[in-house]
């Protein structure tokens, strides 16, 4: 069974294989703003300028088919900027998720630059000053990988390639736990590296100093990550399976709930009500009983005893049970779920 999943304008397709994430830059107007990226920046220098714009981009159809491509005017993401500063390393990077094991491949096209030609990809992101970078230089003819920790880039690895600009290439970056592999137009660009620095990120685009740069057809293919607030539902559920329903619930940055993890995983990302906001902001405890089922939202705690989440249970009441007894059934659940969670970044590792 395969699921299509529309999200902005992108396109997630989930099976019980893996997950493919279709970054749809033709699908929007040039001048778009992408409100699910954002831009990074290592090194000084003003700020990138991503943008959404109009380019001719070569039919990725017939150039598999081995034939001359034809032109089609289509949209592009492009770094714009031109400011030549060196080490200045502008990046746009994907909030979305983040990423363990995948495969990240795109079209891209260096366009002009002086001081630099180049174009990348960024995936593992932690911050601005933490990531893996693979990219392609047109004026050092080379393709390379390098890390980025705590700022200070490690040693460039790869091999000189022949890159001219305003071309369209492919190219691909594969992580399997530790092991790195790269491919340049669909030719592996290097051996299989390994590194352990960072075990998973989130994933970007890549230019340097002044260098214009486009990409197109982005895919991701990738094993999907469990939230670590989802597994604590499935071990418990796996201990407890009478219990009838079983939701935890963070607050937003609109000042609203959204359940984070089910027992029911179609109803993750659904917007709460405001027992679960009041739980989080004041503790409270909500009850209900509606036709033998026993409906209770409380907080979560931190190993400080601050509020970070919201919880709610649905059990079945006995013959005659009080609110008492229900409240107290519940606060065994609770119990549970903060011994797995003792801060808020525990719930979504």
């Amino acid at each position: 069974m395969r699921i299509f999943i529309w999200l902005f304008s992108c396109v997630l397709a989930l099976s019980v294989s893996g997950a493919e994430l279709h970054f749809n830059f033709a699908d929007y107007s040039a001048g778009t703003t992408l409100t699910n990226f954002h831009a990074e920046l290592l090194g000084g220098g003003p700020a990138p300028a991503w943008k959404i714009i109009n380019a001719d981009v070569p039919s990725a159809f017939q150039a598999f088919a081995g034939k001359t491509p034809l032109l089609n005017h289509s949209t592009v993401l492009a770094q714009t900027s031109e400011d030549a500063t060196d080490e200045r390393f502008p990046m746009f990077i994907y909030d979305g998720a983040r990423f363990n094991n995948f495969k990240l491949t795109t079209r891209f096209s260096i366009v002009s630059g002086l001081a630099e030609q180049m174009a990348g990809v960024v995936f593992r992101f932690q911050n601005s000053s933490n990531f893996y970078v693979a990219r392609v230089s047109a004026l050092g003819k080379n393709v390379r990988f390098y890390k980025v920790v705590d700022g200070q880039r490690s040693d460039p690895i790869g091999p000189t390639v022949e890159i001219a600009p305003g071309t369209w290439h492919t190219l691909a970056v594969q992580c399997d736990g530790n092991q790195i592999m790269i491919w340049l137009d669909d030719k592996l660009a290097m051996p299989a590296l390994g590194d352990n620095t960072f075990t998973d990120g989130k994933l970007g685009f890549w230019t340097k100093s002044d260098a214009v740069s486009y990409f197109a057809d982005a895919t991701v293919n990738f094993t999907p990550r469990i939230p670590a607030a989802q597994q604590m539902i499935v071990n418990l559920l796996a201990d407890q399976p009478r219990i009838l329903g079983l939701q935890i619930y963070t607050q937003t940055a609109t000042n609203t709930t959204k359940i984070l993890a089910s027992k029911e995983v179609s109803e993750v990302g659904q917007v709460g009500t405001d027992a679960e906001l009041q739980a989080i902001l004041n503790g409270t405890v909500s009850y209900g009983r509606t036709h033998g089922v026993d409906e209770l939202t409380m907080p979560l705690h931190d190993r400080n005893g601050e509020y970070i989440a919201a919880m709610r249970v649905k059990l079945k009441s006995f013959f005659a049970e009080s609110q008492d007894s229900a409240v107290n059934r519940a606060r065994m659940i609770q119990r549970r779920l903060e011994q797995s969670c003792p801060s808020a970044d525990s719930l979504v590792k």
